[in-house]
């Protein structure tokens, strides 16, 4: 099994498993390796080198920069986004396209207060919010669509 570090056009950055380099090779060609954040499948191979933590064997604490301390790298960030975004749809229910339609009813007391999501165009968005009725756009990544292999 090969662990590949890869990246897509948009510079989120992820792990692919496969069982060789050749069959990495042949699922890119073929569209099949996709970034969960975004789900570009304009995806490249980075650099990665195995992790030698020297400073341990000789019984030493690792240190980390201030910077390093004070801003956190991209994949944690990526990573609590995702996480964010799972939580969320763990405690909404999917109502689809009609969005629109259950959030006016929830509003006007028509059906039960409940945390809903689904889809909806920007313009009926826009009459929500005109309305008084709060929602907040929030794209969800293609790979929280649906359940995880």
């Amino acid at each position: 099994m090969k662990v590949l570090d890869l990246k897509c056009s948009h510079e989120h950055r992820f792990e692919g498993w496969f069982a060789s380099t050749e069959e990495f090779e042949s699922q890119l060609s073929r569209k099949l390796v996709a970034c969960p954040v975004c789900s570009t499948t304009d995806v490249s191979r980075v650099p990665s080198a195995p992790r030698l933590n020297l400073s341990s064997a000789r019984g030493e604490a690792p240190q980390q920069s201030a910077q390093a301390q004070a801003a956190p790298e991209p994949q944690a960030l990526q990573a609590r986004a995702m996480q964010f975004m799972r939580a969320l749809i763990e405690k909404t229910e999917n109502v689809g396209d009609r969005f629109a339609e259950e959030a006016r009813r929830i509003h006007y007391n028509e059906a039960p207060a409940r945390n809903i999501r689904g889809v909806t165009t920007p313009e009926e968005t826009h009459a929500l919010l005109e309305e008084g009725i709060d929602v907040m756009p929030l794209p969800v990544p293609d790979a929280l669509k649906e359940p995880l292999q």
